[in-house]
Protein backbone atom coordinates (compact mmCIF):
# COMPACT_ATOMS: atom_id res chain seq x y z
CA UNK A 1 0.00 0.00 0.00
CA UNK A 2 1.01 3.15 -0.83
CA UNK A 3 -0.04 6.17 1.54
CA UNK A 4 0.63 10.13 1.46
CA UNK A 5 0.06 11.96 5.14
CA UNK A 6 0.46 16.22 5.27
CA UNK A 7 2.33 16.47 2.46
CA UNK A 8 3.66 19.61 1.27
CA UNK A 9 5.99 21.02 -1.18
CA UNK A 10 7.40 24.56 -1.68
CA UNK A 11 9.33 26.35 -4.25
CA UNK A 12 10.63 29.53 -2.80
CA UNK A 13 7.11 30.77 -1.21
CA UNK A 14 4.99 29.35 -3.39
CA UNK A 15 3.23 26.18 -2.06
CA UNK A 16 2.63 23.66 -4.77
CA UNK A 17 1.14 20.58 -3.48
CA UNK A 18 -0.96 20.29 0.13
CA UNK A 19 -2.09 17.43 0.60
CA UNK A 20 -4.00 16.23 3.92
CA UNK A 21 -4.04 11.98 2.87
CA UNK A 22 -4.34 9.76 -0.29
CA UNK A 23 -3.98 5.59 0.67
CA UNK A 24 -3.48 3.19 -2.63
CA UNK A 25 -3.86 0.09 -2.29
CA UNK A 26 -1.73 -2.80 -3.70
CA UNK A 27 -3.21 -3.80 -7.31
CA UNK A 28 -5.08 -0.37 -8.13
CA UNK A 29 -4.53 1.45 -11.35
CA UNK A 30 -5.11 4.71 -10.07
CA UNK A 31 -5.92 7.62 -12.36
CA UNK A 32 -4.27 11.41 -11.02
CA UNK A 33 -6.20 14.09 -13.06
CA UNK A 34 -6.03 18.33 -12.43
CA UNK A 35 -6.04 21.67 -13.91
CA UNK A 36 -3.09 22.65 -15.67
CA UNK A 37 -0.12 23.42 -13.18
CA UNK A 38 -2.23 21.59 -10.39
CA UNK A 39 0.82 20.00 -8.86
CA UNK A 40 0.59 16.44 -10.47
CA UNK A 41 3.96 15.99 -12.04
CA UNK A 42 5.56 17.52 -8.65
CA UNK A 43 3.35 14.91 -6.50
CA UNK A 44 4.42 12.16 -9.19
CA UNK A 45 8.03 12.69 -8.72
CA UNK A 46 7.79 12.98 -4.75
CA UNK A 47 6.15 9.65 -5.00
CA UNK A 48 8.84 8.47 -6.81
CA UNK A 49 11.55 9.28 -4.46
CA UNK A 50 12.95 11.98 -7.03
CA UNK A 51 12.52 15.22 -5.19
CA UNK A 52 12.00 15.55 -1.33
CA UNK A 53 8.66 16.52 0.17
CA UNK A 54 9.26 20.04 2.34
CA UNK A 55 7.18 18.18 4.57
CA UNK A 56 5.01 15.04 5.06
CA UNK A 57 5.33 11.80 4.76
CA UNK A 58 4.94 9.48 1.68
CA UNK A 59 5.78 5.49 2.77
CA UNK A 60 5.43 2.24 0.10
CA UNK A 61 4.36 -0.52 3.10
CA UNK A 62 5.22 1.76 5.67
CA UNK A 63 8.53 2.23 4.52
CA UNK A 64 9.58 5.88 3.29
CA UNK A 65 10.61 6.06 -0.41
CA UNK A 66 13.37 9.13 -0.41
CA UNK A 67 16.76 8.21 -0.42
CA UNK A 68 15.89 4.43 0.20
CA UNK A 69 17.74 2.58 -2.55
CA UNK A 70 16.05 -1.14 -1.80
CA UNK A 71 12.37 0.35 -2.25
CA UNK A 72 13.27 2.57 -5.33
CA UNK A 73 13.96 -1.33 -6.81
CA UNK A 74 10.94 -1.86 -6.64
CA UNK A 75 9.09 1.56 -8.51
CA UNK A 76 9.67 2.44 -12.16
CA UNK A 77 8.61 6.28 -12.77
CA UNK A 78 8.16 6.85 -16.40
CA UNK A 79 7.82 10.65 -16.71
CA UNK A 80 6.61 12.87 -19.75
CA UNK A 81 9.96 13.18 -21.44
CA UNK A 82 11.83 9.83 -21.00
CA UNK A 83 15.38 10.51 -20.47
CA UNK A 84 17.69 8.12 -21.57
CA UNK A 85 21.68 8.23 -21.45
CA UNK A 86 22.72 9.52 -24.87
CA UNK A 87 24.36 6.92 -27.30
CA UNK A 88 23.05 4.31 -25.70
CA UNK A 89 21.36 1.45 -27.40
CA UNK A 90 18.72 -0.46 -25.71
CA UNK A 91 20.63 -3.55 -25.58
CA UNK A 92 23.11 -1.54 -23.08
CA UNK A 93 20.06 0.08 -21.28
CA UNK A 94 18.95 -3.14 -20.68
CA UNK A 95 22.26 -4.03 -19.27
CA UNK A 96 21.68 -0.54 -17.16
CA UNK A 97 18.20 -1.79 -15.63
CA UNK A 98 19.93 -5.01 -14.93
CA UNK A 99 21.98 -3.60 -12.33
CA UNK A 100 19.25 -1.10 -10.92
CA UNK A 101 16.62 -3.74 -10.70
CA UNK A 102 16.85 -7.39 -9.28
CA UNK A 103 13.56 -8.19 -10.63
CA UNK A 104 14.65 -7.09 -14.04
CA UNK A 105 13.21 -10.41 -16.06
CA UNK A 106 15.18 -11.62 -19.53
CA UNK A 107 12.61 -13.77 -20.48
CA UNK A 108 9.96 -10.94 -20.17
CA UNK A 109 12.57 -8.27 -21.95
CA UNK A 110 12.96 -11.26 -25.07
CA UNK A 111 9.11 -11.24 -25.32
CA UNK A 112 8.52 -8.05 -25.27
CA UNK A 113 11.04 -7.72 -28.18
CA UNK A 114 9.02 -9.84 -30.41
CA UNK A 115 6.10 -7.31 -29.40
CA UNK A 116 7.95 -4.14 -29.87
CA UNK A 117 9.99 -5.59 -32.99
CA UNK A 118 12.68 -2.36 -32.14
CA UNK A 119 16.64 -3.27 -33.08
CA UNK A 120 18.20 -3.53 -29.68
CA UNK A 121 21.38 -2.70 -31.71
CA UNK A 122 20.27 0.93 -32.47
CA UNK A 123 20.83 3.66 -30.51
CA UNK A 124 17.98 5.17 -28.51
CA UNK A 125 17.92 8.84 -29.52
CA UNK A 126 17.58 7.91 -33.20
CA UNK A 127 14.20 6.80 -32.33
CA UNK A 128 10.98 8.99 -32.61
CA UNK A 129 9.28 10.06 -30.11
CA UNK A 130 6.56 7.42 -30.18
CA UNK A 131 9.52 4.46 -30.87
CA UNK A 132 11.43 5.69 -27.42
CA UNK A 133 8.20 5.61 -25.54
CA UNK A 134 8.16 2.12 -26.46
CA UNK A 135 11.64 1.39 -25.08
CA UNK A 136 10.49 3.44 -22.08
CA UNK A 137 7.57 0.68 -21.27
CA UNK A 138 9.74 -2.61 -22.81
CA UNK A 139 12.59 -1.75 -20.09
CA UNK A 140 9.79 -0.71 -17.36
CA UNK A 141 8.07 -4.15 -17.66
CA UNK A 142 10.74 -6.18 -17.84
CA UNK A 143 12.26 -4.51 -14.39
CA UNK A 144 8.89 -6.20 -13.00
CA UNK A 145 8.02 -3.10 -10.40
CA UNK A 146 6.03 -3.13 -7.75
CA UNK A 147 4.87 0.29 -8.51
CA UNK A 148 5.36 2.04 -11.79
CA UNK A 149 4.00 5.48 -12.06
CA UNK A 150 3.01 7.62 -15.37
CA UNK A 151 2.93 11.04 -16.66
CA UNK A 152 1.31 11.37 -19.74
CA UNK A 153 2.47 7.56 -20.68
CA UNK A 154 0.68 6.95 -23.81
CA UNK A 155 1.72 10.50 -25.47
CA UNK A 156 3.16 9.61 -29.24
CA UNK A 157 2.10 6.13 -29.59
CA UNK A 158 -0.55 4.99 -32.33
CA UNK A 159 -3.92 3.10 -31.38
CA UNK A 160 -2.05 -0.45 -32.03
CA UNK A 161 0.92 0.35 -30.08
CA UNK A 162 -0.93 1.92 -26.75
CA UNK A 163 -3.75 -1.20 -26.96
CA UNK A 164 -0.80 -3.53 -26.56
CA UNK A 165 0.53 -1.51 -23.77
CA UNK A 166 -2.16 -1.41 -21.77
CA UNK A 167 -2.90 -5.10 -22.10
CA UNK A 168 0.38 -5.44 -20.93
CA UNK A 169 0.13 -3.34 -18.29
CA UNK A 170 -3.24 -4.74 -16.91
CA UNK A 171 -1.81 -8.59 -17.04
CA UNK A 172 1.28 -7.13 -14.72
CA UNK A 173 -1.85 -6.03 -12.30
CA UNK A 174 -4.16 -9.06 -12.51
CA UNK A 175 -0.95 -11.28 -12.23
CA UNK A 176 1.48 -9.66 -10.08
CA UNK A 177 -0.62 -7.39 -8.46
CA UNK A 178 1.53 -4.32 -9.56
CA UNK A 179 0.09 -0.87 -8.68
CA UNK A 180 -0.40 1.49 -11.68
CA UNK A 181 -0.33 5.57 -10.41
CA UNK A 182 -1.31 7.51 -14.40
CA UNK A 183 -1.66 11.11 -14.74
CA UNK A 184 -3.13 12.20 -17.91
CA UNK A 185 -5.29 14.45 -19.48
CA UNK A 186 -6.79 12.02 -22.04
CA UNK A 187 -9.60 11.16 -19.76
CA UNK A 188 -10.69 8.49 -21.85
CA UNK A 189 -7.69 6.46 -21.68
CA UNK A 190 -8.09 7.07 -17.68
CA UNK A 191 -11.60 5.41 -17.71
CA UNK A 192 -11.03 2.39 -19.68
CA UNK A 193 -8.07 1.83 -17.59
CA UNK A 194 -8.17 3.06 -13.84
CA UNK A 195 -10.69 1.84 -11.15
CA UNK A 196 -9.78 4.97 -8.57
CA UNK A 197 -8.96 8.30 -9.01
CA UNK A 198 -7.89 11.86 -7.66
CA UNK A 199 -8.54 14.92 -8.65
CA UNK A 200 -6.04 17.60 -7.57
CA UNK A 201 -6.33 21.50 -8.16
CA UNK A 202 -3.72 24.26 -6.82
CA UNK A 203 -1.92 21.34 -5.19
CA UNK A 204 -4.81 20.49 -2.99
CA UNK A 205 -6.87 17.09 -3.58
CA UNK A 206 -10.89 17.66 -4.23
CA UNK A 207 -12.23 14.31 -4.95
CA UNK A 208 -10.09 10.60 -4.23
CA UNK A 209 -13.23 8.01 -5.12
CA UNK A 210 -13.57 4.58 -6.50
CA UNK A 211 -14.78 5.51 -10.28
CA UNK A 212 -17.50 3.50 -10.44
CA UNK A 213 -18.82 5.20 -7.13
CA UNK A 214 -17.92 8.49 -8.11
CA UNK A 215 -20.15 7.92 -11.59
CA UNK A 216 -23.02 6.74 -9.63
CA UNK A 217 -22.81 9.87 -7.58
CA UNK A 218 -23.35 12.22 -10.76
CA UNK A 219 -26.06 11.85 -12.73
CA UNK A 220 -26.86 14.21 -16.18
CA UNK A 221 -30.82 15.42 -16.28
CA UNK A 222 -32.53 16.50 -19.33
CA UNK A 223 -35.92 17.58 -18.52
CA UNK A 224 -39.06 20.20 -19.74
CA UNK A 225 -42.48 21.30 -17.73
CA UNK A 226 -45.41 23.34 -18.44
CA UNK A 227 -43.94 25.78 -15.20
CA UNK A 228 -40.47 25.58 -14.30
CA UNK A 229 -40.90 24.82 -10.43
CA UNK A 230 -39.48 26.82 -7.77
CA UNK A 231 -35.98 24.82 -6.38
CA UNK A 232 -36.26 22.15 -8.49
CA UNK A 233 -33.07 20.48 -6.98
CA UNK A 234 -32.88 22.80 -3.58
CA UNK A 235 -31.63 19.63 -1.96
CA UNK A 236 -28.90 18.43 -3.92
CA UNK A 237 -25.77 19.88 -5.30
CA UNK A 238 -25.95 21.38 -8.88
CA UNK A 239 -22.75 21.52 -10.07
CA UNK A 240 -24.24 22.42 -13.76
CA UNK A 241 -27.54 24.01 -15.53
CA UNK A 242 -27.89 25.21 -18.91
CA UNK A 243 -30.89 25.76 -21.23
CA UNK A 244 -31.23 24.10 -24.60
CA UNK A 245 -34.77 25.78 -25.68
CA UNK A 246 -37.52 24.24 -23.36
CA UNK A 247 -34.99 21.51 -22.29
CA UNK A 248 -33.23 21.71 -18.97
CA UNK A 249 -30.01 20.49 -18.34
CA UNK A 250 -28.99 19.70 -15.08
CA UNK A 251 -25.52 17.98 -13.59
CA UNK A 252 -26.32 16.80 -10.37
CA UNK A 253 -24.59 15.05 -7.32
CA UNK A 254 -26.91 12.78 -5.15
CA UNK A 255 -28.51 9.86 -4.62
CA UNK A 256 -30.26 8.24 -7.76
CA UNK A 257 -33.55 7.43 -6.09
CA UNK A 258 -34.01 10.37 -4.37
CA UNK A 259 -33.24 12.65 -8.08
CA UNK A 260 -36.04 10.69 -9.37
CA UNK A 261 -38.42 11.37 -6.74
CA UNK A 262 -37.67 14.76 -6.81
CA UNK A 263 -38.47 14.84 -9.98
CA UNK A 264 -41.26 12.96 -10.42
CA UNK A 265 -42.88 15.58 -7.83
CA UNK A 266 -42.16 18.63 -10.44
CA UNK A 267 -44.79 16.80 -12.68
CA UNK A 268 -42.27 17.26 -15.94
CA UNK A 269 -43.45 17.05 -19.39
CA UNK A 270 -40.51 14.37 -20.14
CA UNK A 271 -37.17 13.61 -18.62
CA UNK A 272 -34.24 11.72 -19.08
CA UNK A 273 -31.41 11.18 -17.13
CA UNK A 274 -28.42 9.75 -18.82
CA UNK A 275 -24.98 8.81 -18.08
CA UNK A 276 -21.41 10.75 -17.91
CA UNK A 277 -18.19 10.15 -18.77
CA UNK A 278 -15.59 10.45 -16.59
CA UNK A 279 -14.57 13.34 -18.85
CA UNK A 280 -17.94 14.70 -18.37
CA UNK A 281 -17.31 14.54 -14.77
CA UNK A 282 -14.22 16.22 -14.55
CA UNK A 283 -15.12 19.03 -16.61
CA UNK A 284 -18.19 20.31 -14.16
CA UNK A 285 -16.21 19.37 -10.79
CA UNK A 286 -13.78 21.60 -11.85
CA UNK A 287 -16.34 23.93 -13.26
CA UNK A 288 -17.95 23.65 -9.89
CA UNK A 289 -15.09 24.27 -7.86
CA UNK A 290 -14.64 27.97 -10.21
CA UNK A 291 -12.19 26.50 -12.71
CA UNK A 292 -11.95 28.71 -15.66
CA UNK A 293 -13.46 25.84 -17.94
CA UNK A 294 -11.73 27.43 -21.22
CA UNK A 295 -8.36 26.32 -19.66
CA UNK A 296 -9.48 23.10 -19.44
CA UNK A 297 -7.58 20.66 -21.11
CA UNK A 298 -9.34 16.84 -21.77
Amino acid sequence: MLEVKQLSKKFGKDVVVDIEHIKISRGTIYGLLGSNGAGKTTLLKMLSGIIKPTSGAITFEESPIYENRELKARVVFIPDQPFFFQHYSIKQLADFYREQYPSFDEARFLEFERIFKLDTKKKVHTFSKGMQRQVSFWLALSAQPDYLILDEPFDGLDAVVRKKIKNLIIRDVAERDMTVIISSHNLREVEDLCNYIGIIHKGKYVIDRDIDDLKTDVHKVQIAFKEIPDRLFKDFHVLHHETRGSVHMYIVKGELEDIKQSITLSNPILCDILPLTLEEIFVYEMEGIGYAMDHVLV
